[in-house]
Formats: C-alpha cells, sequence, structure tokens
C-alpha cells in the first residue's frame, strides 16, 4: 500500500520555531517529526510514501536527496497553490499515479494507529472510505463525527459515519470522537474532487461519502497526538522519554552538559550546552541551543542556536527562535521570540 502524507501547511502556531523549518522537519527527540511518520508506516507494510508539499518543499528533498525516508521510498509533489486537504490528495495521487487501495494521513499527527487493520477492515468493509476517530475530552477544537454501529468487519470495529460537526463548542458537541486524519481511501474517492481548486476533504468530500452511506470509521483507543501547538509539540517529546510510548535517551551524546546542571524531562539536542547550576526541565533544547550558569529553562523551547543568559528565567511555554536570545536576569514567560506580531 501506499501513503500521501500532507505536510504542506504553514505550522502558524508553533512560529517562529516553523518560521524557516515545515512543522513536519521540527525534531521530536532525535529525528524530524517526518521520520516518526514514516517510520510507523513502514512498520505496517506502506511501500512508498507520497509527501504533498507546500511551505518550504526543499526542507524534505534537502534533507532526503535520495529520495528515500528510513528506507521507504519518497515521491514528492509539489502544489503549485494552496489545494486545501482534498485538493492536495488529489494532487499528490495523481502525480504519483495512485490507481489502488491508498493510506492518507496529516503529517503533523503522531500516533499508534494499527494502520494494518484498519486498511483491512476497510477492504472487508466495501467502502469507498474509512476514517480513523479517536476520543479526546474537549472536541471543540477539532471536527466531530457522528455514527451509526455497524458490526465488526475485517477483524476490526467499523461505525457508519452519518455526519460531521467542525469545532462545536463544547456544551453542545454530538460526541467527543474527532477525524484523527487518517484515512484509507479508493481512488475512485479522487474523481469526485475536482482538479485545480480548493477542496476540503472534511467539509466537502467525506460528508458527500457519508450520505452516500459509503463512508466507515474505526473508533481507536490508539495513543494520539496533533503536535500543532507548543504544549502538543513540547508533550510529543515527553512521551518519547518516560516510557508513555518508548523510552529515547533524551540527551545527546554530543551536547555540553555541566555536572551540576539539573535536567529532568527535557531533550537536549547535539551541540546544545547546559552551564553550571543550570535547570532545564519538561522543555526542548535544540542543536546549538546555549542556557549559560543558572539560568531556568522550563515548559519551553529554544530553536537552533537560541542563547539564554546566567540566571534568566524561560517559562511557560515560550518559543525562543533560531539564533534569539535571552539576556541574562531576564525572566520571560510565555513568550514567542522573535515576535511576529
Amino acid at each position: 500500500m501506499q501513503a500521501v502524507v500532507l505536510v504542506g501547511g504553514l505550522g502558524t502556531r508553533l512560529r517562529p520555531l516553523t518560521a524557516d523549518t515545515p512543522k513536519q522537519m521540527l525534531p521530536v527527540v532525535d529525528r524530524p517529526m517526518i521520520e516518526h511518520v514514516v517510520a510507523h508506516l513502514a512498520g505496517h507494510g506502506v511501500t512508498r510514501v507520497v509527501l504533498s508539499l507546500g511551505f518550504r518543499p526543499e526542507a524534505f528533498t534537502d534533507a532526503y536527496p535520495d529520495g528515500t525516508c528510513v528506507g521507504v521510498p519518497l515521491h514528492y509533489t509539489v502544489e503549485p497553490e494552496p489545494l486545501d486537504t482534498a485538493g492536495a490528495v488529489r494532487f499528490a495521487a495523481d502525480d504519483a499515479g495512485i490507481d489502488e487501495t491508498f493510506l492518507v494521513l496529516n503529517g503533523d499527527v503522531l500516533t499508534d494507529l494499527d494502520v494494518s487493520a484498519m486498511a483491512a477492515g476497510h477492504r472487508a468493509s466495501g467502502a469507498l472510505g474509512t476514517i480513523a476517530l479517536t476520543e479526546v475530552d474537549d472536541p471543540s477544537r477539532y471536527g466531530v463525527v457522528t455514527v451509526d454501529p455497524d458490526g465488526d468487519s475485517g477483524g476490526i470495529s467499523q461505525c457508519r459515519v452519518t455526519g460531521f460537526v467542525e469545532k462545536p463548542p463544547r456544551d453542545e458537541a454530538p460526541s467527543t470522537w474527532i477525524n484523527a486524519g487518517t484515512y484509507v481511501l479508493e481512488p475512485v474517492v479522487l474523481d469526485r474532487i475536482e482538479a485545480g481548486r480548493r477542496v476540503s476533504i472534511e467539509r466537502e468530500v467525506f460528508p458527500a461519502l457519508a450520505t452516500e452511506g459509503s463512508l466507515r470509521a474505526v473508533c481507536s483507543d490508539a495513543y494520539w497526538l496533533d503536535t500543532g501547538t507548543p504544549e502538543a509539540y513540547l508533550r510529543a517529546q515527553a512521551d518519547l522519554i518516560d516510557g508513555t510510548r518508548a523510552r529515547m535517551d533524551p540527551v545527546s551524546d554530543m551536547a555540553d552538559v555541566a555536572d551540576d546542571a539539573v535536567v529532568e524531562r527535557a531533550v537536549v539536542m547535539a551541540g546544545a550546552s547546559v552551564g553550571s547550576g543550570a535547570r532545564v526541565c519538561d522543555a526542548v533544547l535544540m542543536e546549538g541551543a546555549v542556557v549559560q550558569a543558572g539560568a531556568v529553562v522550563r515548559d519551553s523551547v529554544l530553536g537552533p542556536d537560541a542563547f539564554v543568559g546566567e540566571r534568566a528565567v524561560v517559562t511557560g511555554r515560550s518559543l525562543i527562535g533560531r539564533g534569539q536570545a535571552v539576556p541574562a536576569d531576564e525572566v520571560v514567560d510565555g513568550v514567542r521570540l522573535p515576535d511576529e506580531g
């Protein structure tokens, strides 16, 4: 099976970290986010990944010049203009010559969803499309999906999708099951997407399929995380170092950490340094970031080559962009540097 992975967004909620880097190329512990996504697909037998690119496509092509990512062949497609989700899927699938059942994923979602079982259930159901659903406490930020139970198919629980409610108020949401951003589609669905214009898969294509009764859903309790906010980006790191998903070494062998510095639940990447008496907790220090003596970085992200002076404090999900500096003794709480308004 092939997979179209949507990676063309601007990642505005993570700026300034994404000012010059696509969100999916931001590091998660020790490698770019896209490598976690592709490795998961490879584990379920995906044989080629089609990257639907938009913002800074060269970030991907330069990183994987041989056209492979974690051993999986890549096909690059670059939208000539923003085409929204369905438009991007059609453009990418047409360009890659996809003519069989295929996967679609949002490239900023980290999940342990069993896509093999999802695909098997989809094929057994005869549906034109199957979407993965995940349950959240507050569905107001997402597209809520309403379903009717439809029994078991192919060894995986299936539901018939009956409708969609986009970002409802929390107390008015018809359910807490949301679109999880992973789909299995038949190629005939591409014919329903008008070429060359912006088309939303969530607002146009899926509601039409649901009305016909040809859209199914899989309700999954597998790990799922939309990494698009500072809070979620930090959680993605923590979940890979505290055993929630795995247990990875968060401090690079090529980082310089003083013997009396405190580093707790934090990622310190290659070339970063933490000075004497400094504290780095629940934070991410990207390549070359510097935390000088006595400084504190908590619940925040320092971009590449960012600098925190002696005794300074950075907290409150602050995002310090590439090469930006927090002067000695300064306290910043919930800021973004540079501030882009």
